[in-house]
């Protein structure tokens, strides 16, 4: 019987090897559902990884039990290995082709990067919303003035993902203003004056959050838009996308930033152009409302808890985890 020579047996494995990679790579359901523009191209260079990563797993794996089984210890066979001291092409051949794959996927992800936004020039007006960390009076000034825009815009070095080459030069359809503190995420809306804890936005828009920290580094992570970004205490940082999905998906903080970092949650409500428009007018109205409300009572005359138990529900957190964050300041 004719022995099936060993470059053919390398043919056939690296053809199946390669055929099961690019399946699992291309099929697995690793990562949430998609939700933004920028999401597509974050998953593409993630396949291609997992490709990778699939591939090479299979061939190591796969030799070592391979090896295990051909040059297993015989019974009653105590002689010694063949004495091979290397073989250099092989050695050639196992590092080229990881530089060449490091390589590879480090221009790609430049592109993915660029394509995103992520080499948008840096320099552009920025305002940040205002979120005193001080008790009582401060906070309520705070809050009160929430409605009033922010503070007048100056030019400083951003840094985050901006404008992809496609928007670029383009300003933004919606710009939000976006305060980390611990543990909550605020969200104003300078356009319109709204203050809320949950973001909100409409489908197809072209939205710029302004992120800033009132405290501690915080880490605004959406994992439906693939896309996360540090807000940083005194540097201005900044997220540009557009969702593609109406729906509702969490947003998290992705740094440890104390002792209730795991409740640092909120969401982002995607809305249609006409239900955004609906959500907008409605709470002008209700936060006006809650505003005069505000005005007539002294805040000096209320602690912290008492006067931030309204806004928990805006703010994401329970009365209890406000009572605890105030007892532990």
């Amino acid at each position: 019987m004719q022995q099936v020579p060993v470059s053919l047996w390398t043919l056939v494995a690296g053809i199946v090897v390669t055929a099961i990679s690019i399946w699992i790579g291309q099929n697995h359901t690793l990562m949430p559902v998609q939700a933004s523009l920028q999401a597509p191209l974050v998953d593409g260079f993630f396949n291609v990884m997992f490709t990778i990563a699939i591939a090479l797993f299979l061939v190591v794996e796969g030799t070592i039990v391979v090896f295990l089984v051909k040059f297993r210890r015989r019974r009653g066979d105590d002689t010694d290995g063949l004495p091979i001291e290397g073989n250099v092409p092989l050695e050639i051949f196992w590092t080229a082709i990881p530089t060449v794959i490091v390589l590879g996927l480090g221009i790609y992800s430049v592109d993915v990067f660029n394509r995103m936004g992520g080499f948008e020039p840096a320099g552009h007006p920025h305002s940040a919303a205002h979120v005193a960390h001080q008790p009582g009076t401060a906070i309520a000034a705070t809050l009160s003035d929430a409605s009033e825009a922010t503070t007048a815009p100056t030019i400083a070095p951003i840094i985050g993902i901006g404008a992809s080459p496609q928007t670029l030069n383009k300003p933004a359809d919606l710009v939000v203003d976006v305060k980390g503190i611990q543990y909550a995420w605020i969200f104003n809306y300078p356009d319109s004056g709204i203050t809320s804890g949950e973001l909100h936005i409409p489908v197809g828009a072209d939205v710029q959050l302004n992120l800033s920290a009132q405290d501690v580094i915080h880490s605004f992570w959406v994992p439906n838009f693939r896309l996360k970004q540090d807000a940083i205490p005194g540097i201005p940082t900044e997220l540009r996308f557009v969702a593609t999905k109406p729906g509702t998906y969490p947003v998290v903080c992705a740094e440890l930033c104390g002792g209730y970092h795991g409740s640092m949650r909120t969401q982002v409500i995607v809305h249609t152009p006409e239900a955004y428009d609906s959500w907008r007018t409605e709470n002008q109205i209700a936060q006006q409302h809650n505003l005069n409300q505000v005005v007539a009572i002294n805040p000096a005359d209320l602690s912290t808890s008492e006067f931030l138990a309204p806004h928990t529900h805006d703010m994401g957190i329970s009365a209890a985890t406000l009572e605890s964050v105030v007892m532990s300041h």
